[in-house]
C-alpha cells in the first residue's frame, strides 16, 4: 500500500516537472514578443521632433539601466508588422535583399551622453 501511493507521488510530481517543462518556453516567446511590442511598436506616432526618442525610450523603460545606442519605432498597427513575413523582400538601400515596403519608423540614434545628469541627446529620421 506504501509503495502504491510512493510510486503515484512520484508520477505526480514527474508529470508536474513535464508540465512545468512544456509551460515555460512558451512563456519565454510571451516575454519576448512583449519586449518587442514595447521597444519597437508605436502605431500613432506621437511626435515630429527629436525629443520624440527620448520621450518614447524614458516612458518605455528602456533607459535605466543602460544607454541604448540604437532603435527603431515602427508606425504600424501590429497585424501590418505581422503581415511583413508573408511578403517578398526588396532590395534596401544598402543593397541587402530583407527590406519590406510600407512601414514608417522613427530611427533613434544615440548622439552623446551627458555624464553627470544621464540625459541622452538622439536625433529622430523618419524612414519610409
Amino acid at each position: 500500500m506504501a509503495q502504491q501511493r510512493t510510486r503515484s507521488l512520484l508520477l505526480l510530481l514527474l508529470l508536474t516537472l513535464l508540465g512545468l517543462g512544456l509551460v515555460q518556453p512558451s512563456y519565454g516567446q510571451d516575454r519576448m514578443y512583449q519586449r518587442f511590442l514595447r521597444q519597437h511598436v508605436d502605431p500613432e506616432e506621437t511626435g515630429g521632433n527629436d525629443r520624440y526618442c527620448n520621450l518614447m525610450m524614458q516612458r518605455r523603460k528602456m533607459t535605466t539601466h543602460q544607454c541604448k545606442r540604437f532603435n527603431t519605432f515602427i508606425h504600424e498597427d501590429i497585424w501590418n508588422i505581422r503581415s511583413i513575413c508573408s511578403t517578398t523582400n526588396i532590395q534596401c538601400k544598402n543593397g541587402k535583399m530583407n527590406c519590406h515596403e510600407g512601414n514608417v519608423a522613427a530611427v533613434c540614434n544615440l548622439l552623446n551622453i551627458r555624464k553627470w545628469s544621464g540625459r541622452r541627446r538622439r536625433k529622430r529620421k523618419k524612414k519610409k
